[in-house]
C-alpha cells in the first residue's frame, strides 16, 4: 500500500458512523449485508449512509455487489490487512519481541 491510499483509507474511517459502518461489515463478513440494513442496525438514514457507503467504497475499504433490488456491501479485510501491515510495517526495527503483545492480540482472531 502506498501512502496516499493509507491516507484516504484512514480518511475515510475518521467519521464516525463510517467507522461503524466498517466495523458492522467486519462482523458480517464474508456475507456482508444489505444498505438498508447496514442503515437500520446504524440507525442512519438511507440517504445518509448511501453517503457514507460511497466514501467507504471510493477509499478501497468496503466493495458493492448487486443482488437483484438490493446492494450488498461487504468489508474488504485484504485492504484494511494491507492497510495495518503499512502501518506496521517498521514496528519493532527488527526486534520481533517488542511486536509479540500485538500479534499476541490479533492471534485470538483464530
Amino acid at each position: 500500500m502506498e501512502s496516499e491510499d493509507a491516507i484516504l483509507a484512514l480518511a475515510a474511517l475518521a467519521q464516525s458512523t463510517r467507522l461503524e459502518t466498517f466495523r458492522l461489515l467486519v462482523r458480517h463478513e464474508p456475507e456482508g449485508l444489505a444498505a438498508g440494513e447496514i442503515a437500520n442496525q446504524l440507525a442512519v438514514p438511507a440517504n445518509t449512509m448511501s453517503a457514507h457507503l460511497g466514501v467507504l467504497s471510493r477509499s478501497g475499504l468496503i466493495t458493492s455487489e448487486r443482488h437483484s433490488r438490493w446492494i450488498v456491501y461487504r468489508a474488504d479485510l485484504e485492504r484494511i490487512g494491507g492497510m495495518v501491515m503499512f502501518l506496521l510495517k517498521d514496528c519493532c526495527q527488527g526486534r520481533s519481541e517488542l511486536c509479540a503483545p500485538l500479534l499476541a492480540e490479533l492471534a485470538c482472531c483464530d
